[in-house]
Formats: structure tokens, sequence, C-alpha cells
């Protein structure tokens, strides 16, 4: 079975997890690849820590987008 999925953020863990909380309420199930944290718990170190970036699925990709065009940053 393939599917695809479509990056739709990239960035610090603060915003991601607002943006993957905003995903869930509107009943998408983001994936959330932490490469820093992945690499630490191999037992590598990472260039990029703290970055995130979520994925969803080509089908939500719209919606998803919809959805985290609305939110308000502070800085």
């Amino acid at each position: 079975m393939n599917t695809t999925y479509k990056k739709i953020f990239g960035g610090d863990r603060i915003k991601a997890n607002r943006v993957e909380l905003t995903l869930r309420d509107g009943n998408i199930i983001p994936i959330c690849k932490d490469e820093g944290e992945s690499a630490r718990l191999a037992g590598f170190s990472s260039s990029l820590p703290q970055f995130i970036e979520i994925y969803v699925h080509e089908d939500e990709e719209v919606k998803a987008l919809s959805l985290i065009s609305n939110l308000e940053w502070d800085n």
C-alpha cells in the first residue's frame, strides 16, 4: 500500500505542539518528525535540536493548511 504524506510545518517544539494540537482538534492525525530526538535516542548529536517537521496525509493537506493558517503567533 502506497501512502503519500506532505510536509505542512517545520519549526521549534513549542509551535509544533500548537500545530499538532490544532490538527488533532480538526480530526487530522499528524506525523511529527524530530530528527534531533531520534539522533539523541540513537546516541548521536544533532545540528538541529528542537526542529520538528509535521506531515499529514495528502488527502488532508488542504484542510490541515487551512486550520494552521488561522493560528496566531506571538512573535
